[in-house]
């Protein structure tokens, strides 16, 4: 007999083994891994899941509410931290990481999800003493049963200031951002309250999976015959998949013919191989090619007009990465391993150059809600010299008469005009040309030259780009 069975039972209270619950389960190790090892939770969630279809833990529905419990604790952690921490008797930083994750997690079964209050709670305390022990899933119980107490918006009226008083905090714990997000973002919108908050409010929905048909490999009518598929909004290659679904089931996706992009990507990509030139159109270069999704569709649209695609990448695992989502392109193409700061090919080689620059991915966050409170504004300054460094290069690598395009999936202005504007003032034998007439169709893009894409605006992500022609 069992130290446990041995111990004397209190009147009215059975015991009774925690219940192991395999979806909050692994909601939770996925929130573990992405404070732990500050993973991303689209690189964590996908082989959890699978092997929990594996292993036979999991049909479909609970497949989806897994990743409605991750990434809506994610997304919502600010608004939540702050709702906690009006239900907790000491600071958060004293709440240990694995019990705040529990906490986040019933918070947002009760303020973000049709559950019924009794469950959200119940499936919490359970997951608790599985997880935390029997102490602290009492600890769960108390500070959850207070967070009940109100809906959504009951709490937001506690917890957020006035927006008269802040509008920044105000934004920044309805909406769940940083503060010096819901400020940069501002100043790059450069409008009034309504336009932030639609922003702020796209950046916490789910975004659709996009597909992108590489051109003379895959057909978008092929993709359409998917459940669930439409067609994109801007782009002739885009397919959207509305029910979301697994890319990696279907046909084209496996054997590379198609890839899962987002559309704002396609459109940077479209917009590059559709500006005038002066001269040949047979030499291109993506100057920073990792993972692949924009070399492999400028390399399809190069092999279509007989052009060739240099893809470069510093990095010889990421440049892997390129090769594989170029392989059976239709037309030449070659993959280095090189840094576009230091180009080790002849200057002015190359008729069209894409430099799709390392940033904060502020532009992003729908995708990859964790890492708006990974990044500080100190990272600004970290990226800074890498921006103009690679735009350099690549201006050195254009031939006269060719064209730069300068991407950033951020539209910070310190990584975008700020960046464009120092280094061209440097570079006087440049102009700017105007991309929106590139993008036919396309609504809201701006004052121009350059574009910027919203997630609000256009259902994509707030990729930015500056296209340059250099003139001697």
């Amino acid at each position: 007999m069992s130290e446990q069975s041995r111990r004397p039972r209190k009147p009215g209270k059975p015991y009774r083994r925690p219940h192991k619950d395999p979806v909050r389960i692994l909601a939770f190790d996925a929130l573990r891994a992405v404070d732990e090892r500050d993973a991303y939770a689209n690189l964590v969630l996908p082989p959890l899941l699978r092997k929990a279809r594996e292993k036979g833990d999991f049909d479909v529905r609970d497949a989806a509410l897994a990743t409605e419990l991750v990434y809506g604790t994610l997304r919502r952690q600010g608004t939540y931290d702050a709702i906690i921490a009006a239900c907790v008797d000491r600071p958060l930083r004293e709440v240990d990481p694995p019990v705040l994750d529990v906490l986040s997690l019933g918070a947002h079964q009760l303020l973000g999800t049709r559950i019924p209050t009794h469950a959200a709670v119940s499936a919490s305390v359970e997951l608790a003493r599985v997880v935390l022990g029997d102490g602290r899933a009492k600890f769960v119980n108390a500070v959850l049963r207070k967070v009940a107490q109100h809906d959504l918006d009951g709490w937001l009226a506690t917890v957020a200031p006035p927006y008269d008083e802040d509008p920044e905090d105000h934004l920044a714990v309805v909406h769940s951002h940083p503060r010096w997000v819901v400020s940069a973002l501002w100043d790059s919108l450069g409008g009034g309250r309504a336009g932030i908050e639609d922003l702020l409010e796209a950046d916490n929905e789910r975004p659709e999976v996009t597909l992108v048909a590489r051109p003379g490999r895959a057909d978008p009518q092929e993709l359409l015959r998917e459940d669930a598929a439409v067609p994109g909004r801007w782009s002739p290659y885009a397919v959207r998949l509305t029910e979301g679904g697994e890319p990696g089931a279907i046909d084209a996706v496996r054997e590379s013919r198609a890839g899962v992009q987002d559309e704002g990507s396609q459109l940077v990509a479209l917009a590059l191989a559709g500006a005038p030139l002066d001269g040949p159109d047979e030499k291109w270069l993506d100057g920073c090619a990792g993972p692949g999704g924009k070399a492999a569709l400028l390399g399809a649209l190069a092999a279509q007009r007989g052009a060739v695609l240099l893809a470069a990448e510093k990095q010889p695992h990421r440049a892997g990465l390129v090769a594989r989502a170029l392989h059976g392109n239709p037309g030449p193409y070659q993959v280095v391993a090189a840094d576009g700061t230091r180009p080790p090919w002849r200057p002015g080689s190359f008729d069209r150059v894409l430099v799709d620059v390392p940033c904060t991915g502020l532009g992003a966050l729908r995708r990859r809600p964790e890492a708006r409170w990974r990044r500080r504004p100190e990272d600004l300054e970290g990226f800074a010299p890498l921006q103009r460094a690679l735009l350099r290069g690549a201006l050195d690598s254009v031939r006269v008469g060719g064209v730069v395009g300068y991407a950033t999936c951020s539209p910070h202005l310190a990584e975008t005009r700020a960046v464009v504007d120092d280094v061209l003032k440097q570079r006087p034998h440049t102009e700017l040309v105007d991309a929106r007439p590139l993008l036919p169709g396309v609504p809201a893009l701006g004052a121009g030259p350059d574009i910027q894409l919203w997630p609000h605006l256009h259902g994509t992500d707030a990729m930015y780009l500056a296209l340059i022609r250099r003139t001697a």
